[in-house]
């Protein structure tokens, strides 16, 4: 157990703006989870941020029964399909944009952004930003981790944590901080091999059928607390499905900050 105490974040952000940036395993059930939060939201009467869904891929019979498509989605933007689906299923008006992420056009400051992204490129573009939050998700065969941060500048950082007023601190490393591995490109393949996509890979028995599911309900825990305002005490949460589902989160404090910002 850390011996530093444990810090609450509280982000300087009354989010006008939720980006979910890739929309395949992992962002479809952000997506749906989202979607019923703003939905939620609604009918209580709170503030509902606008929402905006970014990813440049279609749907391909490899995503069906792995990812919330269909049949009838074959060919369509994933990100178009499933703003629609959610806006004629729920009254909402989710927008769209079926490109590459561009920190310039899609990341304003003050945004939360939601990153399900599956290659170093695109998570690159996210972290070379700033003035937002990031909630960044990923994962392996059946394991997986989501990581909350606002900021690639450590001595901002320590200096909060160190200063924290009232037990709250402001600002969290982005995940590319913690872990830079992240932004680094996987082993190149010959052009004519492309690697395998995350629907292939659980056809190949490569990665567990709900690991997408696990980690898009973690984010959305994430979510739910940021927009609801509840205190949130953890930076980052780890799952393994293996051997059995065990789910364990890091405390926001120095102890366990320090590590990875020396």
């Amino acid at each position: 157990m850390s011996a530093s105490p444990t810090l609450t974040y509280d982000p300087p952000y009354r989010f006008q703006r939720l980006v979910v940036v890739g929309l395949g395993g992992t962002g479809a059930q952000v997506a749906r989870c989202v979607a019923r939060l703003l939905y939620h939201l609604r009918q209580k009467g709170q503030h509902v941020p606008d929402i905006l869904f970014v990813d440049p891929d279609v749907v391909e019979r490899r995503n069906l029964g792995r990812q919330m498509f269909t049949e009838a989605d074959l060919g369509r933007s994933k990100a178009e399909v499933l703003a629609q689906r959610f806006n004629f299923a729920l009254g909402l008006s989710i927008a769209w944009c079926s490109e590459r992420v561009k920190r310039e056009k899609h990341l304003a400051a003050g945004n939360l952004v939601i990153g399900c992204v599956d290659n170093h490129q695109a998570r690159a573009e996210i972290a070379r930003g700033q003035g937002f939050v990031w909630l960044d998700t990923g994962n392996g065969y059946d394991f997986g981790q989501v990581v909350l941060g606002d900021s690639h500048n450590r001595e901002d950082i320590l200096r909060g944590l160190r200063q924290a007023e009232r037990g709250r601190c402001a600002h969290l490393p982005y995940a590319s901080v913690l872990f830079p591995a992240l932004l680094e490109s996987e082993p190149p393949t010959p052009v004519s091999e492309p690697g395998p996509s995350c629907a292939e890979l659980v056809l190949r028995d490569e990665q567990h059928l709900f690991i997408n599911d696990f980690i898009g309900n973690i984010a959305a825990q994430y979510v739910y607390q940021l927009l609801n305002r509840e205190p949130i005490t953890t930076f980052a949460t780890f799952l393994s499905l293996t051997p059995a589902p065990s789910v364990r989160s890091r405390p926001i404090c120095l102890d366990e900050l320090v590590p990875y910002l020396s």
